[in-house]
């Protein structure tokens, strides 16, 4: 089989995860020891991706101290993790510009320890991805130094069902003005806006020539019910799973019914591979 990226996977120091928040992660989910055993250990984890058949992940974490709890420490711990091997292990971190005092200080820091994209989480970070047009200074710093330095940003978009999670930051409009006003900014929109805003992701990943989108937690059987011109934006679509998110399945379950789309394999291929391996060279 053609090699796999999956490019939103969540391990994260789960002794940081507020009680709240830990408790809807681990609910209903019969594997939960062993997602432990995994972000304990980048071995056991590496082998766990040899299992599912993924080549490369995108490791997901971000600084969310009012929600789920992970403090600025995340960053630090995530490109640790990472650095058991940076050619498969993608790290994300994150600059919450209202817990930072030098928010552009703190991009070029995090690239230099081996971070290799910025995530943005506004339901969870209570903060919109343009509030930079409102006051919130440190936030156009970072998207200024992410642009500059050439690291990728992922904005989370759609609902969450997080105690606390403000959705009305979620909606993928809000990262238009991101668009506009960073043209050279890599900007991924997480989850495609799933389950109330596909056709806006949609449109702003046509419109922006720098705008990708991941189809992470989208049960890939409803894919194309949700993107049915998804083949047009081909070339910016990221394969993810958004696992071991709440509700989310098996990883292999999840590449299975993907690979079951009546979509081109070359379609296949550039999302399943190409496209992150673009944005992401090894």
């Amino acid at each position: 089989m053609p090699p796999i990226i999956d490019i939103h996977i969540h391990i994260q120091p789960d002794q940081m995860v507020k009680p709240a928040a830990h408790e809807l992660i681990r609910h209903g989910r019969r594997d939960y020891d062993e997602i432990v055993k995994y972000s304990a250990s980048p071995k056991d984890f590496l082998n766990f991706l040899d299992s599912a058949e993924i080549e490369r992940a995108g490791i997901i974490n971000y600084v969310s101290p009012d929600v789920i709890g992970f403090t600025s420490e995340v960053n630090d711990w995530c490109a640790k993790y990472c650095s058991a091997d940076p050619r498969r292990l993608l790290g994300f971190g994150s600059v919450h510009p209202k817990y930072v005092e030098n928010a552009g200080a703190e991009v070029r820091r995090l690239k230099k320890i081996g971070i290799r994209g910025l995530k943005v989480h506004p339901s969870h970070q209570l903060f919109a991805p343009n509030e930079y047009r409102c006051g919130l200074g440190p936030l156009r710093a970072m998207y200024e130094t992410a642009q500059e330095i050439g690291l990728p940003v992922m904005i989370h978009t759609g609902t969450s069902i997080f105690p606390g999670a403000r959705n009305v930051y979620a909606q993928p409009m809000l990262a238009d003005d991101v668009g506009v006003d960073f043209p050279d900014l890599v900007v991924i929109l997480a989850h495609g806006g799933r389950p109330l805003w596909m056709n806006e992701a949609f449109f702003l990943v046509r419109r922006h020539p720098n705008m990708y989108m991941d189809i992470s937690g989208i049960p890939p059987q409803k894919l194309i019910e949700y993107f049915p011109r998804i083949e047009e934006i081909a070339d910016k679509v990221l394969f993810g799973t958004d696992w071991p998110g709440p509700g989310v399945p098996a990883i292999r379950g999840n590449i299975e019914k993907f690979r079951a789309l009546p979509i081109s394999q070359l379609t296949q291929q550039k999302i399943l591979y190409d496209n992150a391996t673009r944005l992401f060279p090894v």
